[in-house]
């Protein structure tokens, strides 16, 4: 087990569990020249005791973790918290994507992987955190969307349904306000993909149904059979009054 600590005084801590020493290494040295105050843990039980203690602004997550695995990392860690998630696997395999996603990962790289990707995903993800959390840099034109019971506040980040406030991620927050400023219109996976995970996401498309998927089972009241969030058969999604 190993956790260490560099000091930042402007940018937010970055938590790294990965058990590769010499990726591990490279993943501190990359983060601190970028500005960010790193912590950093080689086992899945040191590096939630390290998360507990940092509360870092962002969760860089191996998969294959000794003691626990990265999935059941991210599960608990999704029990209490919605720091951004950054899964790094070697498989490559979907199912395995596809799980770290369904478990609560906001988003995942495959080894081998550029440094440069990284930090452009870790930047864009402390990004969107931190607006989901104060509502800043959004556009003045995009306030309030209504469709019967449902309301969405775009500059003060917050939803309700039936007058009571709903606990969204920022992604998912992000993807409802979409599709409600869209009523009516098909969006295609891509177009969200572009919309609220920006044009330069490479990652897969499945991303956008797992996020759907949330966003239904917090505003249907059959998330099975919905009637606000249809699916378009081989194309996307579309928001319905």
């Amino acid at each position: 087990m190993m956790v260490s600590h560099k000091e930042s005084a402007t940018k937010e801590t970055v938590l790294v569990i990965e058990d590769d020493g010499n990726l591990l290494r490279a993943l501190q040295y990359s983060l601190e020249r970028e500005g960010y105050s790193v912590r950093t843990a080689t086992d899945g039980e040191s590096g939630l005791e390290a998360a507990r203690e940092a509360r870092p602004g962002l969760v860089i997550l191996d998969v294959m973790l000794p003691r626990l695995d990265g999935f059941e990392v991210c599960r608990i860690l999704r029990r209490g918290t919605d720091v951004p998630l950054l899964m790094l696997t070697a498989r490559g395999e979907e199912i395995d994507r596809v799980l770290g996603l369904e478990l609560g990962a906001d988003d995942y790289l495959v080894k081998p992987f550029s440094m440069r990707e990284l930090l452009a995903r870790v930047k864009a993800m402390l990004r969107r955190s931190r607006m989901g959390a104060d509502g800043l840099g959004r556009p003045k034109d995009r306030q309030v969307f209504r469709s019967r019971d449902l309301e969405v506040d775009v500059d003060s980040h917050t939803a309700t349904l039936r007058g009571e406030a709903l606990s969204l991620k920022p992604r998912v927050f992000e993807l409802l306000a979409l599709l409600m400023a869209r009523k009516g219109r098909i969006l295609s996976r891509n177009q969200i993909l572009d919309h609220v995970w920006g044009l330069n996401y490479v990652g897969d498309s499945r991303t956008v149904d797992v996020h759907v998927r949330w966003l239904r089972e917090k505003i249907e009241e059959n998330p099975g059979d919905p009637k606000r969030v249809i699916t378009v058969r081989g194309f996307g999604y579309r928001f319905e009054e």
